[in-house]
């Protein structure tokens, strides 16, 4: 070891000290670990979809608000499909006619709707007849089967809804009603409701169910989070467990480097558990994202302790070096991943403020491991590799060559192509759909696309329509303008369906005319409106009263719109149109539009306006600490352009590729920020080594800088972007959506640090003198 290099030992009293405490580190390293690992004991599971939503979300609280007064739409539905095409058979409707009945003992059921239990209405003399519109299915002749589709594919009520206009599908709609005393209720709802669905089908193996509904969409988020832990976890493992190994060729550092890993998420997760957080389908893929980031410090310290190894240095002097050149930037590049991911809280959805602060812990405890336990145990462990030699000319060195000697080609190709690239932004256009976050792995998605495009929509508008006094629905102005709008709703393409009142009331009027059709309309006195729905009421069973439909003091009335194939900016669009309808012709009468797909459809454009302070703050804070850190307001500065322009160039990809922004693309430069900035802050710090203490130009420094950190910056970049693939091999578009969308901008990142900033770099620092430092 030379006098120089062991001067340099000395000078790092922290680096001596870890080496000098390294068994105590270690064990005090595990002890935390398994500390706070034990929390995940504690981890339970929230798959509640509406988690999403903020508790002050103005459209969550408008949709509680109709809630409360109605009943809220937790629901399973069981489309029916039999394989002949006509539910109207004397066989099928004997099928549904049992498996409503049976579907009303899945747990918490409250209500169930189908074509067989419609309250059909018919007049017998002055009498006003109500029942099922199916009963005792498995005695029915001909005739009686042949009436009942006549009557049910000219009802209004059931065509689209609970019947197709052709006959060959039909639903059951299970309404629930939650006790709110565990997260798991709708997943055993949903549970039970495929069980049950497996029974049925078994003796009819020529009838397809399919199930869907908001109830089925919370065990979808919950299967999701279940299906990525037992996919990608492993698979990630495996993967950086290969490319560590290809890349440091050792089989203790690439151990440690695990270790290092799975320390990090047992602690993250760990923690989570002791804080009583629960995980949800968001949070669930932290533990692949904090593995995917938690390579690059070890890789980073094992690389450089390896060069000194190699160089003729002992372990022990190796680590104290490798500390000394590494630790500072390993530092700031964990504090700036953490400090995006924490930009997350800026969030208009929960979860993903939860995620940031899971990875944010994770970030921490992986700088926490790297420096206290992987630093000390490289210090025990023999090293190997020393006679291995440094070779003269390396690919990094001849990449460092290339670079200097087409550092103009280069930046001009880069500059076209970032602008190319950022041209693709403003063909985004917003879309949620949370059906669509699952793809057609999922059963749940295969049936709710069946059933938006076979039976009714799946995208609902909700309204609650005042009348502005008590018992004022009874009007006849009040219901002719629910009958107007419910008109114009029907006449907006991709709508299917409409919910209303007024329909029920002029069935009742006809029914008491002695089934005059010329009599189905809205009568003219409030008083006949009045008696028709109270006969009517006092007449359903228990179970299918009009609670889900009017308040108590009947003085408004719920207005449900269903739609198929709809965007998120097209359902908005609708429900604006719809608002806009009621403002221009009943005044009086306005009400916002709301329902879960319009919440889910305004959270994107919400959290697009709440996460820009978010993304500000952070640029900020980032940008500020690169300043001190660099001590260099011009290298500062300049450290801002590879770190802004590979989100705007992914955004950009995004948009010729895609096209559409969910919620979780909108988080994306937030996240990205933190993560990109890490491979130039390697870079710029061996750049500024190369100028400040060996004295090297601007091209000298770039060659050096290549030399000394290319290599890591490949690696790491390589591990991160393979990582994110596998993430965005989930079927669950808001981990797949992550992993894509970073290993993008970490790819075009890479590509940023090695052809434009070094070229960047060459011609505008090229004023300042060499200095040694």
């Amino acid at each position: 070891m030379s006098e120089s290099t062991a001067a340099d030992a000395e000078r790092y009293p922290l680096g001596e000290a870890v080496v000098r405490l390294r068994w105590l580190l270690v064990v005090l390293s595990l002890v935390f670990a398994v500390a706070s690992g034990w929390g995940l004991g504690r981890l339970t599971f929230n798959p509640d979809s509406r988690v999403f939503f903020a508790s002050d979300n103005p459209d969550r609280l408008a949709l509680d608000a109709l809630e409360e007064i109605y009943t809220r739409n937790d629901a399973v539905t069981l489309v029916v499909a039999p394989h002949d095409g006509n539910v109207f058979s004397q066989q099928n409707l004997a099928f549904v006619e049992d498996l409503t009945e049976r579907t009303w003992q899945l747990p918490h059921a409250r209500r169930v709707d189908s074509v067989t239990n419609f309250q059909y209405t018919h007049a017998d003399g002055d009498d006003l007849i109500v029942g099922d519109l199916v009963r005792d299915g498995a005695r029915l002749d001909d005739r009686a089967v042949e009436r009942i589709r006549e009557i049910a594919l000219s009802d209004p009520e059931l065509v689209n809804l609970t019947i197709a206009p052709r006959g060959d599908v039909t639903g059951v709609f299970v309404t629930l009603a939650l006790p709110g005393h565990s997260n798991d209720e709708t997943v055993e709802t949903s549970m039970a409701a495929r069980e049950l669905i497996e029974t049925m089908t078994e003796d009819r193996p020529d009838v397809d169910i399919y199930l869907t509904g908001a109830a089925v969409a919370d065990m979808a988020f919950a299967e999701a989070s279940e299906r990525d832990t037992l996919t990608l976890v492993p698979a990630v493992v495996v993967l950086m467990f290969l490319i560590i190994g290809w890349s440091l060729r050792s089989v203790m550092g690439t151990g440690v480097t695990v270790l290092v890993i799975v320390m990090s998420v047992t602690t993250a997760l760990g923690l989570t558990g002791w804080s009583g957080t629960p995980l949800n389908s968001v949070t669930g893929a932290t533990h692949v994202v904090i593995m995917t980031l938690s390579v690059a410090n070890c890789v980073h310290v094992l690389t450089t302790f390896r060069q000194f190894v190699r160089r003729g240095l002992h372990r022990h002097q190796a680590v104290v070096e490798a500390l000394r050149v590494d630790l500072q930037p390993i530092t700031v590049t964990s504090l700036t991943t953490a400090i995006g991911f924490l930009s997350l809280n800026f969030s208009a959805s929960p979860p993903i403020g939860e995620l940031g602060n899971i990875v944010a812990v994770g970030m921490a405890a992986s700088l926490l491991y790297t420096v206290c336990w992987l630093a000390p145990v490289i210090a025990i462990l023999p090293a190997r590799g020393r006679s291995k030699g440094v070779p003269l000319v390396t690919l990094m060195d001849r990449l460092g060559d290339f670079v200097v000697v087409r550092r103009t080609p280069l930046l001009i190709g880069m500059s076209v192509l970032i602008v190319a690239a950022v041209s693709g932004i403003p063909r985004l256009e917003l879309d949620d759909n949370f059906i669509r976050y699952f793809d057609e792995s999922y059963d749940f998605r295969i049936s709710s696309d069946f059933a938006d495009e076979r039976l009714t929509g799946m995208d609902t508008l909700e309204f609650s329509i005042p009348a502005g006094e008590e018992q004022g629905i009874m009007r006849p102005d009040y219901l002719s303008t629910l009958e107007a709008f419910a008109e114009w709703f029907r006449a907006q393409p991709d709508v299917t369906h409409v919910v209303t009142l007024s329909d029920t009331i002029k069935r009742l009027n006809r029914n008491l005319h002695g089934d005059d059709p010329a009599y189905y309309r809205i009568p003219e006195n409030r008083q006949l409106s009045a008696q028709y729905l109270l006969l009517y009421e006092l007449s359903l069973p228990y179970g299918l009263d009009l609670n889900s439909q009017i308040n108590i003091s009947k003085s408004q009335s719920r207005f449900t719109v269903m739609a198929r194939n709809l965007s998120a900016e097209q359902l908005l669009m609708l429900a604006a149109k719809g608002e806009d309808w009621l403002r221009r012709n009943a005044p009086e009468m306005l009400a916002r539009a709301t329902g879960i797909s319009v919440v889910f459809a305004r959270l994107t454009a919400r959290n697009i306006r709440s996460m820009l302070r978010g993304t500000l703050l952070s640029l900020v804070l980032i940008s500020g600490l690169l300043l001190v850190v660099l001590r260099s307001v011009r290298i500062g500065i300049l450290s801002l352009v590879p770190n802004l322009f590979p989100a705007a160039m992914a955004f950009g990809i995004w948009g010729y590729w895609f096209g559409q922004v969910n919620l979780v693309v909108s988080i994306m430069v937030a996240i990205t920020l933190g993560i990109v900035v890490d491979d130039t802050v390697h870079f710029l710090t061996k750049y500024l080594q190369g100028r400040r203490s060996a004295g090297l130009d601007p091209q000298g420094a770039v060659r050096f800088a290549f030399s000394h950190v290319g290599k890591a910056l490949w690696v790491t970049s390589f591990a991160l972007t393979a990582g994110f693939l596998v993430l965005a091999t989930s079927g669950f578009a808001v981990n797949g959506t992550t992993g894509l969308m970073c290993a993008l901008t970490l790819s075009v990142a890479l590509l940023a640090d090695f052809f434009f900033l070094p070229p960047l770099l060459m011609l505008l620092d090229r004023d300042r003198r060499p200095r040694r430092g």
